[in-house]
């Protein structure tokens, strides 16, 4: 009887799957259509979009402080910052504009590029020259362009790799204010400028070399992804803040059940000394660049970068150049910048599953070798994210920690003899110039 009875509701729930199986259908698949759907919207609206690449030929001497760069980049945010509507976001496709700042030698040759939306172009290089009126920029051909498209191949080969924090992104990169002797001192011979290491080893380069990398940023508004919220809140656990949570009437009524303490009965405890005065010299220094970077403007942002050359010339060691450059950002009590293991071009000899260490076939090993690098060139040129179509890979970064990557340094501080400059100081008309009244 009881068999009976379980064959019995067994066969009336296959009739209900049998018959309202498509009613689940939309429930199942409604997460994924809504990823397809906004992804297939977001790559027509990419690439209808025209980008161009300004080049800037940085002047013979820079006697504004770094400080002038994080100007500009404070006016690049408002000028890219065009945040899409509901409408826009899932029919049009429409994104916030992103901005590639590059840097790469090409066979010795250094060069700064910064890749901006058409419509931005004039917006950006007012910008620029608001700070930098010495400076040259002029719209060129996309470098990117001028390598086989197939990489890695016969001929050439590749090394690169994509970057993280190794903290939560609220926590500071070391700024220019850290490198200078003085931080108010403009002259150049005073300046302790990170950006020299670069510009000095990409100049060794060989020809058949390159070394590009590229840092894009994307203007976001720190309150709205709850940046500032995050950054509150690990400022205050650091300075020993007192957080009042707010608690509802039942609660405080069963706390008083329970314990049989009245509501908002507190012991006060008498401290000789505020909680900001008990802080270590190093947790003064992380509470306050919390609280100074989400001050101020932010920007969404990742980083990488590609050593590429010819086989015949490849060095390895040159992916060395880069490493030792952004390693100079890093302090072992804010953050630091390191390779990104998901994406470096490198695929360990083996996997470890528990304690047991299982080789990895080395065909398979070196087909995955070469679809990471593949990866990695693709994005590069494109322009695309960490794990594009996916989200991830960035980090929020500030105008500091932008200018103190990115910034013109005079002919005093980078004395790589193959960095474009501008040849002449430009100067105004002279006075009296005669003219022709329409």
């Amino acid at each position: 009887m009881e068999v009976a009875l379980v064959v019995y509701y067994i066969n009336i729930l296959w009739d209900i799957i049998k018959n309202w199986w498509w009613v689940f259908v939309p429930l199942v698949l409604f997460r994924p259509f809504l990823f397809w759907w906004l992804w297939w919207r977001q790559e027509v609206w990419m690439f209808a979009q025209k980008s161009v690449l300004l080049e800037i030929k940085m002047p013979q001497e820079v006697l504004k402080p770094i400080r002038a760069m994080e100007q500009v980049f404070s006016a690049v945010w408002a000028n890219i910052y065009d945040p899409p509507d509901w409408w826009e976001k899932w029919f049009e496709g429409k994104q916030l504009l992103t901005t590639q700042l590059e840097m790469a030698s090409l066979g010795g040759d250094s060069h700064l590029f910064m890749r901006v939306h058409e419509s931005r172009r004039d917006a950006v290089e007012s910008s620029v020259y608001s700070q930098y009126p010495d400076a040259e920029i002029s719209i060129v051909e996309d470098y990117t362009r001028h390598v086989p498209q197939n990489m890695p191949n016969k001929d050439w080969d590749l090394w690169g790799t994509d970057y993280e924090l190794t903290k939560p992104d609220v926590y500071p990169l070391k700024t220019y204010t850290q490198f200078f002797e003085e931080q108010t001192e403009a002259k150049e011979e005073k300046r302790v400028d990170p950006i020299a290491t670069l510009l000095e080893g990409m100049a060794k380069l060989k020809p058949g070399e390159q070394l590009w990398i590229q840092i894009a940023v994307k203007s976001v508004s720190v309150v709205e992804n709850n940046f500032v919220k995050r950054g509150r809140e690990i400022a205050d656990i650091l300075a020993k803040r007192s957080v009042v949570k707010v608690r509802s009437i039942l609660g405080e009524a069963a706390d008083e059940l329970i314990s049989g303490k009245i509501p908002g009965e507190k012991k006060e405890e008498v401290q000789l000394y505020p909680p900001e005065m008990r802080l270590t010299p190093g947790e003064k220094d992380i509470v306050m660049g919390v609280e100074n970077k989400i001050a101020k403007r932010c920007f969404e942002s990742y980083i990488r970068f590609i050593y590429l050359a010819k086989r015949d010339v490849y060095f390895g060691g040159a992916k060395a150049i880069p490493f030792g450059f952004f390693n100079q950002f890093s302090t072992e009590n804010l953050n630091q910048p390191k390779p990104w293991p998901r994406t470096i071009t490198k695929i360990k000899k083996y996997v470890t599953i528990g304690k047991i260490p299982i080789p990895i076939y080395e065909l398979f090993r070196a087909r995955r070798l070469f679809i990471r690098k593949r990866r990695l060139f693709f994005r590069y040129i494109k322009r695309f994210p960490p794990i594009f179509p996916k989200l991830g890979g960035t980090f929020i970064l500030d105008t500091e920690e932008l200018a103190t990557m990115f910034h013109f340094p005079g002919r005093t501080v980078a004395h790589a003899p193959f960095v474009p400059r501008v040849e002449s100081k430009r100067g105004e008309a002279p006075p009296g110039l005669p003219f022709e009244e329409e």
